[in-house]
């Protein structure tokens, strides 16, 4: 139960935090007006970051101790093992969350310390007065490596949603056989349609079909 709560926090962070980012494809003014929001709320900010990283922690360590105790209900692996519902998604769980985990360090480095790039701290104001977010993630996702990271961490973040969208409805007990399938078939697709949103930036930045508001 703790392990599907905290996944369905994670979740609506990960909707909330697409629909924030996909505003870069409007322009300029709507992504650097939305993140001049975000920082406008202060400590409350950071309150939401302090408690996101913890529901992160919390969730991986659940998650890490329920494969432990798996493994010890089981010490004797099977001599022939055949998966019958289990895929490959399902059986990797531990190992996703543990790289996406990685991937958010980096994330967060990248684009919300902003260590890993020099050019973020030449980047002057927009129009507005607000920092060019904009500008910075162009920037930021016309490195090929980047952008080839990310696609990474984004494909088993959908793979580890693929399998977690629809699996606390188990763990929640408000599934049912003929509800489960279909729970099964709406994560996947839920999962899939997040990976292409995401991506969906990197892409087209590299493309060409995004480019930086200001030259640096």
């Amino acid at each position: 139960m703790i392990v599907a709560i905290t996944g369905i926090i994670l979740i609506l962070f990960v909707v909330g935090h697409l629909l924030g980012n996909l505003q870069i494809f409007i322009g300029p003014d709507w992504i650097n007006g939305y993140s001049q929001h975000l920082r406008d709320l202060g400590p409350l900010l950071w309150l939401i970051r302090i408690f996101l990283l913890v529901t992160v922690i919390i969730h991986i360590y659940v998650t890490i101790q329920l494969a432990i105790e798996n493994r010890r209900a089981r010490p004797e692996p099977y001599l022939d093992r055949e998966y019958v519902k289990a895929t490959f998604a399902s059986r990797h769980m531990v190992m996703s969350g543990l790289i996406v985990l990685a991937f958010i360090i980096y994330h967060l480095a990248h684009f919300t310390v902003r260590v890993t790039d020099p050019r973020f701290a030449l980047l002057n104001a927009d129009p507005l007065g607000h920092y060019d977010v904009y500008s910075m993630m162009v920037y930021g996702f016309q490195n090929y490596l980047v952008s080839g990271f990310y696609v990474l961490g984004l494909f088993l973040l959908a793979l580890h949603l693929s399998h977690g969208s629809s699996s606390f409805f188990q763990s929640l007990g408000l599934n049912d056989k003929k509800l489960t399938p279909r729970l099964a078939f709406g994560g996947r697709i839920f999962a899939w349609l997040m990976f292409i949103g995401y991506t969906s930036i990197p892409i087209a930045i590299l493309l060409g079909l995004i480019k930086p508001a200001q030259q640096l």
